[in-house]
């Protein structure tokens, strides 16, 4: 490490160390190896330096992180003192550290929202089934976008007990706008098909109308002629005065939109 580029992060007052590390990012982000690690000295000795510094930088540990920042995250996802366990859940999740999974499911009662909502998405990115049972509470946490945060991880994670926990909220539902959980069950590919299509011809106009969400959030062809349908024929108006026919028919330009974007990545 070029001692000059440590000084970077020392030296000068605050607004000023935050530009060098502006600097620094951008040099490593066009691979300069010295600038590299200077960052992950950061993230090392991360009491050294300022939380701001810290926090900025693991918004970018995608630019210089690797294996060895395993350890000291780690460390900072457990430090109470040093206050930044929200970026630490951060990096660990952006380097794909699995050893973090106690780390964040302890976090999960942190009292600062902030930590809260990284901790369920860093476990998204790196749980497994075993966490659902913690995260599916938070589908109906009085935060809004806590809710939105664990339906995200739910659909991250998959499998039968995620799904389970999305589904019982679509059909129990205890918000009037659950768009997030419409969009996690969309994720469950082919087999949530069949129960979406289902629940599009049921009597209550509110399911009806989310139903047309998430089917048209699947991108699969299966669900035209249900869309289709809906949006023909069904004038039903939701408790937020949300009609189901419009949301069918917003539902199959999303479904258009997801099949163009496929198919030019494809081409």
């Amino acid at each position: 490490m070029n001692p000059a580029d440590a000084r970077l992060l020392h030296d000068g007052d605050l607004e000023t160390r935050e530009e060098n590390l502006r600097r620094l990012l951008t040099r490593a982000e066009d691979g300069d190896t010295s600038a590299k690690e200077t960052l992950r000295a950061l993230v090392r000795d991360y009491p050294d330096y300022h939380r701001t510094l810290y926090s900025r930088a693991l918004n970018r540990a995608e630019v210089f992180g690797d294996d060895t920042l395993k350890a000291p995250l780690l460390a900072a996802l457990a430090d109470t003192r040093y206050n930044c366990r929200a970026w630490a859940a951060m990096g660990c999740a952006e380097l794909g550290f699995h050893d973090a999974v106690p780390g964040l499911l302890a976090l999960l009662d942190h009292p600062q929202e902030m930590a809260r909502e990284q901790a369920i998405l860093a476990l998204g990115e790196l749980g497994d089934e075993s966490v659902v049972p913690a995260l599916a509470p938070f589908l109906h946490d009085s935060i809004g976008y806590m809710r939105e945060r664990a339906a995200e991880a739910l659909g991250m994670i998959g499998g039968e007990a995620a799904l389970a926990a999305l589904w019982d909220e679509f059909e129990h539902r205890r918000y009037f706008r659950i768009g997030y959980i419409a969009s996690a069950l969309s994720t469950f590919g082919p087999a949530i098909l069949p129960r979406l299509i289902e629940a599009a011809g049921r009597d209550d106009p509110d399911q009806r109308y989310w139903a047309a969400v998430a089917l048209g959030s699947t991108g699969d062809d299966r669900a035209v002629p249900t869309l289709e349908r809906l949006m023909a024929h069904d004038r039903g108006a939701t408790v937020f005065d949300g009609i189901v026919g419009v949301a069918a028919k917003k539902g199959l330009r999303t479904l258009r939109r997801i099949q163009a974007a496929i198919a030019a990545r494809e081409s």
